[in-house]
């Protein structure tokens, strides 16, 4: 299994001290009680006031600014305290690094408030998923067999939460991503996966003769027509609907590009060389199809990589049961079994996607 050089150096060997070991064997225990005491401390404004705050705050100050008893405030410090979010020094708290990252780093907030909202619940039946290769934990929201079946009707909180999760990691590559697609004479364009058409609008605004089509649930597809309405260039927007879990969905023919982001995370392996088996007998032989994830091999910084591996228990527990975020080598041996050939891989888009440009073989 190859990886790129942090993650080999950290994979590799061991990194702690037999101490600095066992502690992290308690913070693994505690999880659940660190992540709920860590959101409550941005939530109640209490790391806000410390940042605020240079030469600290003493615990009837931050009581008193967070509106809640002293008790309360500080079984969160003291809590905060030996996860190290806060430091106490001469009677009084101060924010520390990781507190500040954890109240400033917008990808600490976006997955914290995804892990809360959509994962949390869930999780608790992780084991059931694992052993049943279904996503026992999406019954806290309904009885769908998929999240994806269900996105439109989740609680309102939890939706607005899993699009910001969604769009946060692939909207910062879109830029690079469109240099890469209209690098090549592009007419016709296949969004498979299209989800809300925000990659859509993108190619529109970018080429103004580009016809797109997003191939997606038709649940999914009447989101994407009320999220691209009145938008410049939404005429050009096509819908046309598939369940691709059913092996008997054909893709259309006749386009020169297809655009698959995000959208094989979705899937187990099996699935995913089937899904494309189906794409490359639609392909011509000038046809691209562009397969851009967030591999966690590739990751310049092992941070990145922790943060997918743990994404990949998301999809176990509540969105289908048996895919994940993929190491490259899995991929491309999809790609291979199904008569595909990756002829040029992009790296280091946005947040840490790559792109695979492949061809039929």
């Amino acid at each position: 299994m190859n990886l790129f050089p942090d993650l080999a150096q950290r994979y590799s060997q061991e990194q702690l001290s037999a101490g600095a070991a066992q502690r992290l064997a308690q913070e693994i225990a505690f999880g659940p009680v660190a992540f709920q005491v860590s959101r409550l401390m941005v939530k109640t404004g209490i790391l806000e006031h410390l940042h605020h705050s240079p030469g600290g705050a003493e615990l009837g100050e931050i009581a008193e600014t967070a509106g809640l008893s002293r008790y309360a405030a500080q079984v969160l410090l003291e809590s905060s305290l030996s996860i190290g979010t806060v430091l106490f020094q001469n009677g009084r708290y101060t924010i520390s690094k990781a507190g500040w990252f954890l109240l400033k780093d917008k990808t600490a907030r976006i997955n914290m408030d995804f892990v809360q909202e959509v994962c949390y619940q869930g999780l608790f039946d992780l084991e059931a998923a694992l052993l049943n290769g279904k996503p026992e934990g999406l019954k806290v929201f309904g009885g769908w067999t998929t999240i994806y079946e269900g996105l439109s009707q989740l609680p309102e909180n939890a939706r607005r939460k899993w699009l910001a999760f969604d769009h946060y990691y692939s909207d910062s590559s879109f830029a690079q991503a469109l240099d890469i697609v209209f690098s090549r004479p592009v007419k016709k364009l296949l969004d498979v996966g299209g989800n809300t058409g925000r990659w859509a609008l993108q190619c529109v605004a970018r080429n103004c003769s580009v016809e797109v089509t997003v191939m997606d649930l038709p649940q999914q597809l009447n989101l994407m027509r009320e999220a691209v309405k009145g938008h410049p260039g939404a005429e050009r927007i096509h819908g046309h609907h598939a369940d691709l879990l059913d092996d008997n969905v054909l893709f259309p023919q006749g386009f020169d590009a297809v655009w698959m982001s995000q959208f094989l995370d979705c899937f187990s392996e099996t699935q995913v060389t089937g899904i494309l088996k189906r794409a490359a007998a639609a392909m011509g032989t000038g046809t691209d199809l562009y397969i851009m994830e967030p591999f966690w091999d590739r990751q310049q910084y092992e941070t990145a990589a922790y943060c997918l591996t743990q994404t990949s228990l998301y999809f176990t527990a509540m969105a289908n049961g048996n895919s994940k975020i993929y190491h490259s080598e899995d991929m491309i041996r999809c790609v291979t079994d199904a008569g595909l050939a990756v002829v040029e891989i992009f790296d280091g888009l946005g947040l840490g996607h790559s792109i695979l440009r492949c061809r039929r073989a």
